[in-house]
């Protein structure tokens, strides 16, 4: 139950971050916002997010530490954060630019309860062994509404945002509270195990959170910059709705094997070798020269992300354990916002775009040095390999 709680829990979160993304430009001119500043408001939300996703995390295991327990105090931020989330569509037209912002800051800084705090909640009640299960269905629930956001961006167009808005505010809430609640539940029954998991030394953790950071790069670049455009030379424009969900549909059709395969070969192990195969598959998108050999790359492609995230957050819970799983998971979502920042830095022209042919073997490159950092990670850590071996 905890985890179907979970991954609704991602699902409507990340619904709310589909709305806020849709409505941004029309909410900002409103509020008396030029729509050339949407893109440095995205900037601002992710600037943001890497520094609350991390400390978010750190909040989450000194609670827990306290308390035994995190689920109330998230609930309680994520109700806030609804709140400033619910007031947008209806302080943006009357109240100006200053509230509209201040709501966008509480929002960003607020949300960060629904990334790392709930990796923390499992973390304490649930057994070690299931630690790449509680990460396929965190990012379940994220690639699913992630598929459905290029449906909901023609569906939403003439739809009041009010409408949305509170939808997704009240749903979120309900969802928070339900897994706050069912914290209390598992906290009677479930005792947590010992963990022998020996901790990392620093410096495979930095290479670890490198391998990451280039993994989400690539991915952002690759979705975000190079997908549609890919797309726009073999079909019509009115065809993207139906072929950029291709990637999130492999990502979703891999994401809970993933955890079977993290925890039988190892998270280091899979990680790399998903990174080499997905580097591949980036590579025939960036090039293929039909419909039919971009699709089946793109499906390779998001399993293969699929794979290397799920993962990289199971190796995240096992290194970090139920002590430290905020810290160490809130400085995973803090990179993947950083390369959010890096995409939307391009995109918005902030940072200089490179030529079209470095572009779009961009993300093959960053996904061959990501693997290349973990691999040598195999040998030296073996007590950060399959479950079955401790």
């Amino acid at each position: 139950m905890p985890g179907a709680l979970l991954a609704l829990l991602q699902f409507l979160f990340a619904l709310t971050w589909i709305v806020y993304v849709i409505y941004l430009p029309a909410l900002a001119m409103q509020a008396g916002i030029d729509k050339g500043y949407v893109p440095m408001i995205l900037m601002m939300d992710q600037a943001i997010f890497i520094a609350c996703d991390w400390g978010a995390g750190v909040y989450a295991d000194r609670i827990a530490r306290t308390f035994g327990r995190v689920g109330a105090t998230m609930a309680g931020i994520t109700l806030a954060s609804c709140a400033a989330f619910l007031a947008l569509p209806w302080i943006a037209p009357a109240a100006g630019p200053g509230a509209f912002l201040f709501l966008t800051v509480l929002w960003s800084a607020t949300s960060s309860a629904l990334r790392a705090p709930p990796f923390v909640l499992m973390a304490r009640h649930a057994d070690p062994s299931r630690g790449p299960w509680i990460a396929g269905v965190y990012l379940f629930g994220l690639g699913v509404a992630s598929a459905l956001a290029p449906y909901l961006g023609f569906a939403l167009k003439q739809v009041d945002p009010r409408i949305p808005f509170v939808a997704a505010s009240v749903a979120l809430a309900l969802a928070a509270m339900a897994l706050a609640h069912a914290e209390s539940a598992v906290a009677q029954t479930v005792q947590q195990s010992a963990r022998a998991t020996e901790p990392l030394p620093r410096a495979a953790v930095m290479s670890l959170a490198a391998a990451v950071l280039f993994f989400a790069i690539g991915f952002q670049v690759h979705f975000s910059i190079n997908s549609a455009p890919a797309y726009q030379r073999l079909a019509s424009p009115e065809a993207l709705p139906r072929l950029m969900p291709v990637f999130w549909i492999g990502f979703n059709i891999a994401v809970l094997p993933a955890t079977w395969l993290a925890g039988r070969f190892g998270a280091v192990r899979v990680m790399t070798a998903s990174g080499f195969v997905g580097a591949a598959a980036l590579l025939a998108c960036a090039h293929s020269a039909s419909l039919d050999a971009i699709l089946p790359a793109q499906l390779v492609a998001g399993a293969a992300w699929a794979i290397a995230l799920t993962s990289g957050f199971a190796l995240a819970m096992q290194v970090g354990g139920a002590e430290r799983a905020g810290f160490v998971s809130g400085v995973l979502f803090s990179l993947l916002a950083a390369a959010a920042l890096v995409r939307l830095a391009m995109a918005s022209g902030a940072v200089p775009m490179p030529i079209r042919t470095l572009l779009d073997n961009l993300p093959f490159a960053a996904w061959v040095i990501a693997s290349m950092i973990t691999a040598p990670l195999w040998a030296r850590h073996p007590h950060v390999q399959r479950q079955r071996d401790r």
